[in-house]
């Protein structure tokens, strides 16, 4: 059976749940239960024989599909007449209905946030069985594919184009954590021609030129935006059918993937062959009543923070920065770590370092971090839940990091950080990049040695042969943007995750104290154990 009929059989399902435990609450009578006098009649009775219908792994026949429609369309012919007359009207102005919407959930495989994108999702379709004007196609990224790297979109789209370009005039992606009000949003794409080419989004810009963006456009930085996935983007289907169709015949300038965002709005306008983004102000992240959409945060509330005991936390540092780097992560974030070890080439009393045996290389570590790796899994250490690895120029808030790894279950095989990926588009890896800091479960660590994947060189790039490993180990790597590979000026200020932010890496012409105490430092610390 295929992802297709699963995912359309979920979807059928819970609708048809929706429905039928609405009525208990919006009313019923003999004949039929109701959704109220403005929102038409749905034969209930029909709908619960379709539920008989449908398998248990969500597959949907032929029949259970003509026995809704046919329930909807009862409900279409008893609708008010009152009602009717609107809803004509609002055609009239219109030409978007919610059967014509696919919206893409960015959701992840990792437990936590397969949970919560399964969440929104059912969120969404309430409000579409509420709405009762059909029900819009809900895809949660991480089923959309066996291959992990369609996280980066790019892949995804000829799967999308395929599945759902022909019935579909839009696609419309969103974060995990971004509130939908369906009827706003169609209003919203009401506005643009579907037989067009449109790219819709809240507009982001770099202020100055920036290296993760390759330093592009460093004349005029301000020029080119980029939307902010928090509020939301949307593709009409004739773009997004173009760029399915230029991805199987042209190759992408990059291996790498840095920043999703703006990689995207670069592949869409095509050195300005394509559209650039247009800016759509109800797209939000925060609350207005104008908003289509709003985002909550990158950093749930998941209940008390892990202790300090359960995370171990290792420095990676070499004899030339102890006197450089070292005082500045002693000025800052060390108070907050319980567990906590600077390894480096040469033993340093003052520090005091550990030498793990391994010699100092220029790039690479990855000699060094497999040996953090054993050493943490040893008799050595106090046991831990969770192992975080940084630079000695990484600066960091533990106390945030801590509240975000209650969401996840350190018994699951978890890599945590920020995700780059590697030849995604021609079936590469994805990594967590090591300067923005990287956190391993302990039983991923545990899984990841015991695999024999290893280093092909002490030199060798340890973020890229962890991702390579963990791939072929199956195991996901999970992305939190509150994790930053660079500093905070080379991220736009009204990025929602700048002001929630876990990590910064890099002493390029920044005060590292000053941007530790501006941007992680939490005015008022609760004391923990």
């Amino acid at each position: 059976m295929s992802h297709y009929n699963v995912l359309n059989g979920y979807k059928l399902v819970a609708t048809l749940l929706l429905l039928w435990f609405g009525a208990a609450v919006l009313g019923n009578t003999r004949g039929h239960q109701t959704l109220g006098q403005d929102q038409g009649v749905i034969n209930y009775p029909e709908v619960a024989a379709a539920t008989t219908l449908i398998g248990s792994k969500g597959n949907v026949s032929q029949k259970a599909s003509k026995v809704v429609r046919r329930a909807f369309s009862a409900a279409d012919k008893h609708t008010d007449p009152s009602h009717a007359a609107q809803h004509q009207e609002q055609t009239a102005h219109s030409s978007v209905g919610l059967d014509e919407l696919v919206i893409v959930i960015q959701s992840q495989r990792n437990s936590y946030h397969a949970r919560r994108g399964g969440q929104r999702k059912v969120e969404i379709l309430q409000q579409a069985a509420t709405l009762g004007q059909g029900v819009p196609v809900i895809i949660l990224l991480h089923e959309l594919s066996e291959y992990e790297g369609v996280w980066s979109i790019l892949p995804a789209l000829p799967l999308l184009s395929a599945s759902y370009g022909r019935q579909a005039s839009w696609f419309f992606f969103i974060e995990e954590e971004t509130t939908v009000t369906l009827a706003a949003v169609l209003q919203v794409l009401s506005r643009y021609q579907v037989q067009e080419e449109w790219f819709l989004g809240r507009r982001l810009h770099d202020n100055e030129a920036s290296i993760i963006h390759h330093y592009a456009f460093s004349e005029d930085p301000i020029s080119f935006g980029y939307p902010d996935p928090a509020a939301g983007w949307a593709l009409s289907a004739p773009l997004l059918q173009r760029l399915a169709e230029r991805l199987q015949h042209e190759n992408l300038k990059s291996d790498f993937t840095i920043d999703l965002k703006h990689e995207i709005a670069l592949y869409i306008w095509e050195e300005g062959n394509g559209p650039k983004l247009t800016a759509v102000p109800e797209f939000c992240t925060e609350q207005r009543d104008d908003c289509a959409t709003t985002f909550t945060t990158y950093l749930p509330n998941c209940g008390d923070p892990v202790l300090k005991k359960d995370v171990f936390v290792a420095v990676k540092t070499c004899r030339k920065f102890h006197s450089e780097r070292v005082p500045v992560v002693k000025a800052t974030w060390e108070k907050d770590a319980g567990l906590l070890e600077y390894y480096s080439d040469v033993p340093d009393a003052s520090i005091p370092t550990i030498s793990l045996g391994v010699p100092n290389t220029e790039r690479g570590h990855c000699g060094k971090t497999f040996a953090i790796l054993r050493r943490f899994l040893s008799q050595t250490l106090p046991k831990a839940d969770w192992l975080l690895i940084v630079d000695d120029d990484t600066l960091i808030s533990l106390p945030r990091l801590r509240r975000l790894l209650r969401c996840y279950d350190p018994t699951e095989a978890v890599i945590l950080g920020e995700r780059y990926g590697y030849g995604l588009v021609q079936k590469g890896y994805s990594y967590s990049t090591g300067g923005a800091g990287m956190v391993l479960s302990r039983t991923a660590v545990s899984r990841l040695l015991s695999s024999g994947c290893s280093c092909y060189s002490d030199d060798a790039p340890d973020d890229m042969v962890l991702g390579r490993c963990f791939t072929a180990l199956r195991v996901p790597i999970t992305h939190s943007p509150l994790f930053h590979q660079a500093r905070p000026n080379d991220y736009p200020e009204t990025l929602i995750s700048m002001h929630q932010a876990i990590s910064f890496h890099k002493h390029w012409n920044i005060n590292p104290v000053a941007v530790y105490r501006d941007w992680l430092q939490d005015a008022q610390p609760r004391d923990e154990l």
